[in-house]
């Protein structure tokens, strides 16, 4: 029998409509720049410019809704670092930076130390890896955030794009068998993870149980157009 999440589940969106919410913008290869929270960031060339469900995380960190204070806190697909900074000034014990793409991790070591700067208590770690393939061993982490590309349908070819928006749900199969198998939740550990019906939603949602998590919903929020973004806190007993 499937988790009564299921059943609750916003329908996907059919996969023209999907395409059309995510075409992507022509200035990915270009330097841009990102302001929020009164803090600006310059945006090199591939780095992911944040968006509205990216803000749903930067947001929930800064204020303490995602608590990092004290904790080993993992930003997944750090980008340009804005949840890191948050993580930073909330006072984690330890924010670790991860990200596919070196130049983000740079990007977001850069802003980490110009606005964060050296905090006795908090240590800054960044990590350039494929998930968690590369991830420092022997940790176990308290807190983990990721706003994930999984965007069920192609929308380019550029590989940049793809990294960015479209991998798909088979990179949060990953993403789940890692935690689980690699042991790397501490007890008491959450997950967040935010996700729309642009993406599988049920696929996504079957990876997390089938290694063990339960999943709850923290926040959902309808944008008005046929897009439902959640926002998932998942837990897992035996961390």
């Amino acid at each position: 029998m499937d988790h009564p999440l299921v059943a609750q589940l916003p329908p996907p969106l059919p996969a023209d409509r999907v395409v059309a919410i995510n075409r992507p913008r022509g200035d990915l290869g270009s330097h841009r720049s990102y302001t929020w929270h009164g803090w600006t960031f310059d945006v090199p060339p591939g780095v992911f410019l944040p968006g509205a469900t990216s803000r749903m995380i930067h947001q929930r960190v800064l204020d303490g809704d995602i608590d990092v204070r004290g904790r080993r806190y993992a930003a997944m697909g750090v980008g340009l670092g804005v949840e890191a900074v948050a993580a930073g000034l909330r006072g984690a014990r330890e924010v670790y930076a991860v990200d596919v793409h070196a130049d983000s991790v740079a990007t977001a070591a850069r802003h980490y130390a110009r606005i964060v700067g050296d905090r006795p208590a908090t240590r800054f770690v960044p990590v350039v890896a494929d998930l968690f393939d590369g991830f420092p061993e022997g940790v176990r982490l308290d807190v983990v955030t990721f706003n994930p590309p999984a965007v069920s349908q192609p929308v380019s070819d550029d590989p940049d794009v793809v990294r960015n928006v479209c991998v798909g749900a088979a990179l949060l199969e990953t993403f789940f068998a890692q935690l689980a198998d690699r042991d790397l939740l501490a007890p008491g550990a959450e997950v967040f993870v935010i996700v729309s019906n642009t993406a599988d939603l049920r696929r996504i949602l079957h990876a997390a149980l089938d290694r063990g998590f339960t999943p709850h919903v923290h926040h959902r929020h309808d944008w008005g157009d046929g897009v439902v973004t959640l926002l998932f806190r998942l837990t897992r007993e035996d961390a």
